[in-house]
């Protein structure tokens, strides 16, 4: 799988959210810091988010497949023999 990489704009966007979030809730946290634990949790976490995104995008997908389905099968014609 491809490493889950962020733009330098994503990055700065979630390493303020990390220390936004531990300022609330823990410690305060330094820039460095929180970026080495957005770096964890993109390598070790992320896949986990990113599979179960691709499972519900294949969920959704089948079931617009279904629904297609149903419609062709709706525009068909009754044949005379």
């Amino acid at each position: 799988m491809k490493k889950i990489e962020f733009s330098k704009e994503e990055k700065a966007e979630i390493v303020s959210r990390i220390r936004a979030y531990f300022g609330r809730e823990l410690d305060p946290i330094g820039a460095l810091p929180a970026e080495f634990l957005l770096d964890f949790f993109a390598e070790e976490i992320g896949p986990y988010f990113y599979n179960r995104g691709l499972r519900d995008a294949q969920a959704a997908l089948s079931t617009r497949m279904e629904h297609l389905a149903e419609d062709i099968h709706l525009l068909e014609r009754e044949q005379k023999f």
